[in-house]
């Protein structure tokens, strides 16, 4: 069984990860996507949207991280997965499955599931550019606007050398409605050679189950299920458990043990969000969470007019300075390292 937990833009980033993985109940994450178009992005950049390349490519509490591209030129992302691996980066993750209609109007994400041909070519380039040792997996929907070439761009990416693939069971079409269509997975999976992890609208055990049921695997990528109940991979972990004749790892995830995280997470966001976001960030994680814990609606409904991050903290913990939120664990502190070779920043191409 694998749980891998998914990123989700302007909410699960590396601040929210190393909360979640605390909690724990996860064998592996995948970063927020790094947009690549036409050039050699700089380091700066790979870690500011994955710090945790400064910890060998790990959480705080020690659970792998995937850095995740996304874009459509070859060459140049295959140049951005070498510099990832110079970084340390645990291994590469490639997006086909973003539905944001910015991100698919620049050739990016869903859209290229109309292309299996360079879905392929993508998925292959980058294969070569890194160390054989690091695994190289990829992210995609059922479709763009449909399903017609859905084994077509499954097929492209399992040949092309991926070691693994995330579905995320619905067209770019569908967005994120309801219902996730699970067994279009057990399909894909039957025309691929590669482990297949089902994705989408698992919100629940009873989810998590029919997921499983329908895609006919036992692998699962949780994302906003697990950001509205952080205790969802371990109660996926319990029944297998019992059903195995084994011992529980560990009971529920209650809101004692959540509530000192959402100090943990106030403390992240206010290092490196601007402080007028800070607020609107943690009403997010509050909105999801109130989906299983009253007091979390309670919490919501008396940060819902507060807009000042020293209102939101002294509602919050009792004080209302912002940086006076203690940490409960240090974060990331990088071991000194000789910079990697710098690569060639390749010429600017037209826009096609």
């Amino acid at each position: 069984m694998t749980l891998l937990l998914a990123p989700l833009e302007g909410l699960l980033d590396h601040s929210l990860r190393d909360v979640l993985t605390r909690v724990g109940g996860f064998d592996r994450c995948v970063s927020e996507f790094i947009r690549i178009s036409d050039q050699l992005l700089p380091e700066r950049v790979f870690l500011r949207l994955m710090p945790e390349l400064l910890n060998g490519s790990r959480t705080a509490a020690g659970v792998p991280v995937r850095a995740q591209l996304l874009g459509s030129d070859p060459a140049c992302l295959a140049d951005n997965a070498a510099r990832l691996a110079e970084l340390g980066a645990e291994g590469i993750d490639l997006n086909f499955g973003c539905p944001a209609k910015t991100v698919n109007r620049h050739r990016g994400g869903a859209v290229l599931l109309d292309e299996p041909e360079l879905v392929g070519a993508i998925v292959a380039a980058v294969r070569a550019a890194v160390p054989a040792r690091l695994p190289v997996s990829a992210k995609m929907r059922l479709g763009h606007l449909d399903e017609a070439r859905m084994l077509d761009a499954a097929r492209a990416i399992s040949a092309a050398g991926a070691s693994e693939l995330v579905v995320h069971a619905r067209t770019k079409a569908q967005g994120y409605r309801p219902p996730a269509f699970w067994d279009r997975i057990a399909l894909i999976r039957a025309a691929v050679s590669v482990p297949v992890v089902a994705n989408g609208e698992i919100w629940t055990l009873d989810d998590a189950l029919r997921a499983r049921a329908e895609s006919g695997g036992t692998a699962l990528m949780l994302g906003r299920g697990a950001v509205a109940d952080p205790g969802l991979a371990w109660a996926i972990r319990a029944h297998d458990a019992q059903a195995a004749g084994a011992a529980v790892v560990r009971g529920p995830v209650d809101w004692a043990e959540l509530r000192p995280m959402l100090a943990l997470y106030w403390t992240h966001i206010s290092r490196h969000t601007e402080p007028k976001h800070c607020p609107g960030r943690i009403k997010q994680w509050l909105n999801l969470l109130r989906r299983h814990h009253p007091q979390a609606q309670q919490l919501f409904d008396e940060l819902r007019t507060l807009k000042e991050p020293a209102q939101v903290a002294a509602r919050l913990f009792g004080q209302a300075p912002a940086d006076a939120v203690p940490c409960p664990l240090q974060a990331f502190s990088p071991a000194p390292r000789s910079p990697a070779p710098r690569r060639p920043t390749p010429p600017p191409k037209p826009d096609r």
